[in-house]
């Protein structure tokens, strides 16, 4: 039962993304991943210090690689989820576990030679036939340059996973490393806006902006709580696999908010990609060395 904290997680980011599509009419991306890290450094830099913690770090540059990966992968993945579908954008950045797996089965390739990893491989192609089926409608949407950013912003978000397993391994405290990323979301998104608009703000006298973006963060914030203790308490496997449950709010949310409709085609892809994702961290958790060694500590939560 303690694996559940997954779904309460996988519900607030779908309803972060809700947040983030909604405000995308009235802010650009840079100043919704600004204040994104804003209301994410007041939360986190309290429970630090309330729970006594150190913002001292003997790791600084591994901090700061998965901060500038995942900040650029969070600004890529905002980015689509303006201008997909809900459930399409979503879906699209859960392809992270695949191309985990393809790294997995290229380091095991390149060191043993005479090893294939089939499982791994036929996980990695069924991943691919999902993708296809879920952009042909892209493609006669002409939404098919959003599609392909939402697919670099997956692999980016691998590359963020990878780099936060490797800070869990050296025991560094989740908390630190979730208050370090949101500190990279307020100095780019700050830098990008100043870049791209100059000293020229969105003002924030609507209540309905402002309440949009406190959406934002405070259900991005609440979700990375739930998913930390989730991946606790919980078993590894099922609450790895619990987090696709965020495809499935994604689509209620699009369906009953913005009128999204989806095709047999899409709802297929969807469903392969899903099955492949669940199919490739099964295997990579029970029968990979690095798999194992990540199973038996405390995976950082953060989404990306």
């Amino acid at each position: 039962m303690q694996s559940l904290w997954m779904l309460l997680a996988s519900f607030l980011f779908a309803a972060m993304g809700v947040c983030v599509k909604l405000a995308s009419d009235l802010y650009s991306t840079s100043e919704i991943v600004m204040y994104r890290g804003i209301i994410g450094l007041l939360i986190l830099g309290t429970m630090i210090r309330l729970q006594g913690g150190s913002f001292k770090t003997t790791m600084p540059f591994a901090h700061l690689w998965r901060c500038v990966v995942g900040v650029a992968s969070l600004w890529l993945w905002y980015y689509t989820i303006a201008a997909l579908p809900l459930a399409t954008a979503m879906t699209l950045n859960y392809l992270s576990p695949i191309w985990i797996a393809l790294w997995l089965f290229g380091h095991g390739w390149w060191h043993r030679k005479n090893h294939v990893e089939w499982p791994l491989i036929l996980a990695i192609g069924f991943s691919f036939v999902g993708v296809t089926c879920l952009l042909q409608p892209a493609f006669h949407a002409n939404q098919l340059t959003p599609a392909l950013v939402a697919l670099g912003s997956s692999v980016l978000t691998a590359m963020a996973y990878m780099q936060v397993r490797k800070l869990g391994l050296a025991r560094e405290p989740e908390s630190r490393v979730v208050f370090y990323f949101a500190g990279m979301n307020f100095v780019a998104g700050f830098g990008g806006h100043v870049a791209g608009s100059g000293w020229h703000w969105t003002p924030l006298d609507s209540g309905y902006g402002a309440l949009l973006l406190l959406g934002t963060g405070l259900c991005a914030t609440a979700a990375q709580v739930a998913m930390t203790r989730a991946y606790r308490v919980g078993k590894t496997l099922v609450v790895a696999n619990l987090q696709y449950s965020g495809i499935v709010f994604s689509s209620a949310w699009g369906v009953l908010l913005f009128a999204d409709s989806f095709d047999w085609l899409s709802w297929l892809g969807m469903g392969i990609i899903v099955l492949s994702g669940v199919a490739a961290t099964f295997y990579n958790t029970r029968n990979t060395e690095r798999g194992k060694a990540i199973a038996n500590t405390d995976p950082i939560a953060s989404e990306v």
